[in-house]
């Protein structure tokens, strides 16, 4: 009579886990059955949810159509899209793989799109051909497939369909900067018109390295005037500033004009 009891309580104890089970394995079959019906022929489910076609077919409306390939054409195995590239040496002219036809002097280039050829080095397009480049004395050929396509050697500019010669004045020496003039003066001069005028300095003073302004500044203790160096005289209880172009007054005093005065 114990044992029948112990059977009958170790059922009731085991029931509600394997009502679980049970309930588990009915909503996974569910599920998986459901998922089932969503997906088109021609598919696979995705781990992360949905479904893509398989290579060789594309989504329209739902559905995987099979891709229509063309001739001279491949799979690229793309779900959207057209589904397929034109092979090299072609381009796609309204879903179908035409030939790239090349200008003499050019080159294909491998592109689906736009004419599908460069014109060889020295050569540019012009009018859906390939134009020789002329390039002038003391002149060379760039990377450029756009402009002109060469450019001027060092000393010499464009004029035109031609290269002329930087005319350098005395301290002054060539750039690289094709823009005017093409020179610089040296140190200690300033370009004026098509010279190099030397910088006065003037004394108590100094050269600077800048192109702009007077080219010189003045030493500590002394301010620039027009075209001289002027000696700074604090008044009594100031000092020469830090940056020595000028005066302050020793604290707590403040400056009043050309006095320092109690705040």
């Amino acid at each position: 009579m114990q044992n029948i009891h112990s059977c009958q309580f170790k059922l009731r104890s085991a029931f509600p886990a394997l009502l679980a089970a049970v309930v588990i394995c009915f909503l996974s079959t569910a599920r998986a059955e459901t998922q089932s019906a969503t997906i088109p022929e021609n598919a696979s489910a995705q781990s992360y949810g949905g479904w893509r076609c398989d290579a060789g077919f594309r989504e329209e409306l739902g559905q995987c159509a099979h891709v229509q390939i063309p001739e001279n054409a491949i799979a690229n195995g793309r779900s959207f899209g057209n589904g397929w590239d034109c092979e090299f040496g072609h381009k796609d002219s309204d879903g179908a793989c035409v030939p790239i036809v090349t200008p003499a002097n050019a080159y294909v280039t491998g592109e689906s799109y736009g004419a599908g050829w460069k014109c060889s080095r020295g050569f540019k397009e012009a009018n859906s051909a390939c134009a020789a480049i002329l390039v002038p004395a003391r002149g060379y050929l760039t990377e450029n497939s756009y402009g002109r396509g060469w450019e001027c050697e060092r000393g010499f500019r464009v004029a035109g369909d031609d290269c002329a010669a930087i005319v350098v004045p005395d301290n002054a020496y060539l750039t690289d900067s094709p823009s005017n003039p093409g020179w610089e003066c040296d140190r200690g001069f300033r370009a004026a018109a098509d010279a190099c005028r030397p910088i006065i300095v003037p004394p108590n003073g100094y050269l600077t390295d800048s192109k702009y302004g007077r080219g010189w500044k003045c030493d500590r203790g002394y301010k620039a005037g027009d075209s001289a160096c002027l000696a700074i005289a604090p008044p009594a209880d100031a000092h020469v500033n830090s940056a020595g172009d000028d005066w302050e007054c020793n604290r707590p005093l403040r400056r009043r004009g050309d006095v320092c005065v109690a705040v």
